[in-house]
């Protein structure tokens, strides 16, 4: 049956079915459903059922039409219909992924008692059911439904008030890994510390959710913020609910935290508690951010340079795909991690270029550790779904093969004289449970399963009782064999037999004439207890065969129930080492990174810059990393580099401007990124694409660079420019790096004008910080001659009959114009309009400049009809009119009418 089976809108809605004559008309099946369905709203109901999790009323139609499966019915309920749609238990996963990308959130409701204990309290009798996790974006451990070089952060946002400002503070964990941080915010870089963390989640009090001064940033984010009770956030028993989770009195030894940031962190360890039920991922202890640590990008920024995803969404052509180099899931992840949140302490940048030096130095060293990282698997996400009895005999073995890759790795490093991060790093490796290794190890087969119910994850002779219940399973013919022969030895009868039927099981059968021996004597009767008398046999039992025979009954599901045993106490043993895991594969991620980005400079060529504490901003020979790599592998044409000086004078300490001026396609967006991402780059510890760069740590970057409307919260392009540029100018400090490139050009060409020239002034006396303008108003380039920090460059540029050829090249000077046409020719313009373009700027050029538009008016083809058709009324009707109307065209002959085209022509000076 289809979905339109049902009609959907006579389903009951969840107030409905929660009410007493709902549950009252209800079948006891239904009534379990509707009562758990009210405990869980805002969520589908994945109710199990045998071997699927059902769906119904309105969750059945919403599942039906997101994951397009087919929507049925089962019985009637209040006179109506019941929609039901079902997923396999086995499948679920799939299916959950497409629930929560689409911004679904599902509670799983699995059966919790044995069938058979309910049928005991009567035979209508339902099997008790509860709700085992609510499955939500922000708190995913399955291995299908993360992605591997992707945190999965969730994130609580908090605010107390009570002072002059109120505070806020955030707080973010990962569930699957373990990761616990916070820091403070305020209004003004909230938005852009969310963004840096891109959580899949936020959690807010449902009172804040709702507050003007936010909403903003809400809107910005849309689903990702979920509003949640308000008593989740309250500061007054977020110290102890925190103390309660991690099992100590007081959170003194974990750091001093502000109000704010103690209850973000308590809001979001409730929502774990809330959503994983009875169970607790292994969170590592709360980590506190400073703002001051990293690099500010505000959200205009981080979107304009396409840092972890293009405009368009997608990885591929981002920065972080072009300096990927890792191997590992947790390396990919810190590598994103890093390259969101630049650090700005030049010690701890130059401790990060110190491991890629040292290993772009040891170029076989960086190979034998590739190769050996390539084996480690995602321990933390193992470890997490362990913890959550989600985790099956592959978790375990990834456990394993961690901690025997971790001491190979070590064993490569230990020789070496390490820089310092490094040597952290194999410290960390060097502690790892060797006992669980030798656990795992002993414990584990070859090839695993993925779940611990498929049985077969013990290696033989792990466990003897095992072995033995194996031996009953596997082979019980040859066991019964043995048993067979054993027994006639021991009655001298040849041809007694083992035998099996459904109603004796396993008997000893003998003839009639042998069956003396097995009965003769009170041992002969002990040993041998009588079955069956049949006309020509006899059959008989002993205890020892009765016995084998429940054995082998049960074997199959006593392996099992061994080897679940064996599973729980490994599990037990790798959750209760979860701190040092956690530690080595934070560690393994360092040296993952540090060689890909070793790897990156050998590929690349980039050179180490020098990052300190002035305000110098020198790149000599700068690449755009990602356009680079684009051109390898699109052409043979290699990337024109070009030089950026921005640093203070001799004389001065202020960062210099460089206003730029050049034609459209010469290259002026691309040498604007490129100098921003060098930035970046270097603050977060990498190399850069130059030949040499000296860069004095940059507090706060900002680029304003191509153009977008915010049409859904009525915004223009130009607006959304404005705002963009406000954002600057009035947060810019004299540390800051700014990148700004064509303001006012979407407004009348004076106010823009007067606007980019306002905004220079400002930039150069107020903000006093380091700049790259860009601009097509060349006016502007006069202002060098006031500017003292202000230097003119341009985009070169060579023309060739009426062509025009960019050189990318920067060089000092001012074009003198923009080679618009030029490009709009290039671009495919019908000829017409690019020569009608090209007299029209003539003219444009030649004109007066007070009102240039004004000497083309009545040359213009729209003006010129109008001219003409004013001046014909004035001057009354022509000699050729006159002749027209004097024509009596239904009289006139062939010969006659072409006699008459003759004399207009003669009247128009044709002959």
């Amino acid at each position: 049956m289809t979905i339109n089976s049902v009609p959907t809108n006579e389903v009951l809605n969840a107030a409905e079915l929660a009410s007493e004559e709902s549950r009252a008309s209800a079948t006891p099946m239904m009534e379990q459903y509707i009562e758990i369905k009210a405990n869980n709203p805002g969520s589908l109901l994945f109710y199990r059922m045998g071997d699927f999790y059902e769906l119904f009323f309105e969750d059945a139609v919403d599942a039906s039409r997101a994951l397009g499966i087919t929507l049925t019915r089962r019985g009637q309920h209040l006179g109506q219909d019941i929609p039901m749609c079902g997923v396999p238990v086995h499948a679920a996963d799939d299916y959950l992924q497409k629930l929560i990308s689409l911004g679904f959130r599902v509670a799983v409701c699995e059966q919790v008692e044995d069938p058979a204990e309910a049928k005991k309290r009567g035979s209508k009798s339902v099997v008790k059911r509860d709700v085992v996790r609510l499955v939500t974006p922000g708190t995913l451990t399955e291995e299908r439904l993360l992605s591997p070089s992707e945190s999965n952060y969730l994130m609580a946002l908090a605010r107390i008030r009570g002072g002059a400002t109120p505070q806020l503070a955030i707080a973010w964990i990962d569930i699957s890994t373990g990761i616990f941080r916070l820091a403070e915010t305020d209004e003004g870089r909230l938005l852009a510390d969310i963004l840096r963390i891109e959580p899949r989640e936020l959690i807010v009090a449902d009172t804040l959710f709702f507050d003007p001064e936010l909403k903003p940033a809400f809107d910005v984010l849309g689903r990702v913020v979920v509003p949640q009770p308000a008593v989740l956030f309250d500061s007054a028993t977020a110290e102890g609910r925190i103390a309660r989770y991690f099992g100590v009195k007081t959170l003194d030894g974990f750091g001093t935290f502000s109000r704010a940031e103690i209850a973000a962190a308590a809001a979001a360890v409730a929502y774990v508690e809330k959503t994983q039920i009875s169970e607790r991922p292994p969170l590592g202890l709360p980590e506190r951010q400073s703002a001051a640590s990293t690099l500010f990008i505000d959200p205009a920024t981080r979107a304009n340079l396409e840092l972890v995803k293009t405009l368009s969404g997608d990885r591929n052509g981002s920065l972080l795909k072009a300096i990927d180099r890792t191997v590992t899931g947790g390396g990919a992840r810190l590598l994103a991690e890093r390259l969101m949140s630049p650090l700005t302490d030049p010690e701890q940048i130059a401790g990060r270029q110190d491991s890629v030096a040292f290993l772009l130095s040891e170029p076989s060293l960086s190979d034998r550790l590739r190769d050996g990282l390539k084996r480690v698997p995602d321990m933390p996400r193992a470890l997490s779904r362990l913890a959550l009895d989600r985790g099956g005999p592959r978790d375990l073995g990834a456990i394993l093969q961690g901690i025997v890759t971790a001491g190979e790795v070590a064993a490569l490093l230990g020789s070496a004289v390490l820089p310092e991060e490094l040597a952290a790093a194999v410290a960390d490796l060097k502690v790892l449970p060797k006992a669980l290794a030798d656990l795992l190890g002993a414990m584990l087969a070859e090839e695993l399963p993925l779940l611990k119910r498929d049985g077969g994850f013990l290696k033989a002779g792990a466990v003897p009782e095992l072995d033995e219940v194996r031996a009953l399973r596997d082979q019980s013919r040859r066991v019964i064999a043995g048993l067979q022969l054993q027994y006639a030895e021991e009655t001298g009868i040849k041809s007694l037999k083992i035998k099996h039927n459904n109603v004796l099981g396993y008997f000893i059968e003998v003839t009639a004439g042998n069956s003396g021996t097995m009965t003769d004597g009170e041992a002969a009767k002990a040993r041998f207890i009588h079955r069956q008398t049949m006309a020509s046999a006899m059959r008989f039992t002993t205890t020892e065969l009765a016995d084998l025979e429940t054995r082998i009954a049960n074997a199959a599901g006593q392996a099992l129930s061994i080897e679940l045993e064996a599973f729980e106490r490994m599990t037990a043993e790798a959750v209760a080492a979860a701190e040092p895991i956690k530690a080595a594969a934070r560690a393994l991620a360092v040296i993952d990174v540090a060689v890909g980005l070793a790897a990156l400079a050998e590929e690349q060529g980039y050179c180490r810059p020098l990052v300190d504490d002035s305000r110098m901003f020198s790149i000599v020979a700068g690449r755009h990393p990602v356009v680079e790599q684009a051109l390898r592998r699109q052409s043979a044409s290699p990337f024109i580099a070009n030089d950026c000086n921005l640093s203070p004078s001799e004389t001065g300490s202020d960062g210099a401007i460089w206003l730029l001026t050049g034609p459209n396609m010469g290259g002026k967006s691309t040498f604007l990124r490129q100098n921003a991402l060098i930035a970046i780059l270097a603050q977060m510890g990498s190399f850069v694409p130059a030949g040499a760069a000296h860069i004095g740590v940059v507090d706060r970057l900002f680029s304003r660079v191509g153009a977008s409307d915010d049409l859904a919260r009525g915004r223009s392009t130009f607006m959304v420019e404005m705002v963009e540029t406000a954002a600057i100018l009035n947060q810019a400090t004299e540390r800051s790096l700014v990148i700004l490139d064509e303001i006012g050009r979407g407004t009348a060409t004076f106010d823009g004008l007067s606007i980019a020239w306002a905004a220079v002034e400002h930039l150069h006396e107020v903000n006093r910080c380091r700049s790259l303008f860009a601009t097509h108003f060349h006016e502007l380039t006069v202002l060098s001659e006031k500017l003292e920090r202000l230097s003119n460059v341009t985009m070169r540029v060579k023309e060739w009959d009426n062509d025009v050829i960019f050189l990318h090249e920067v060089g000092p000077g001012a074009a003198d114009r923009s080679y618009g046409i030029q490009v709009a020719r290039l671009a495919g313009l019908p000829a017409s309009v690019v020569a009608r373009a090209r007299d029209v700027l003539t003219r444009l050029e030649d004109a007066d400049r007070k009102n240039p538009a004004s000497s083309l008016i009545d040359d213009l083809p729209l003006f010129q009809v109008a001219v003409r058709r004013e001046e014909a009324k004035k001057a009354g009707p022509s000699k050729v009119e006159e002749m027209l109307k004097g024509l009596d065209l239904d009289d006139m002959t062939p010969r006659q009418a072409l006699d008459a085209l003759y004399d207009l022509r003669k009247q128009l000076g044709k002959p």
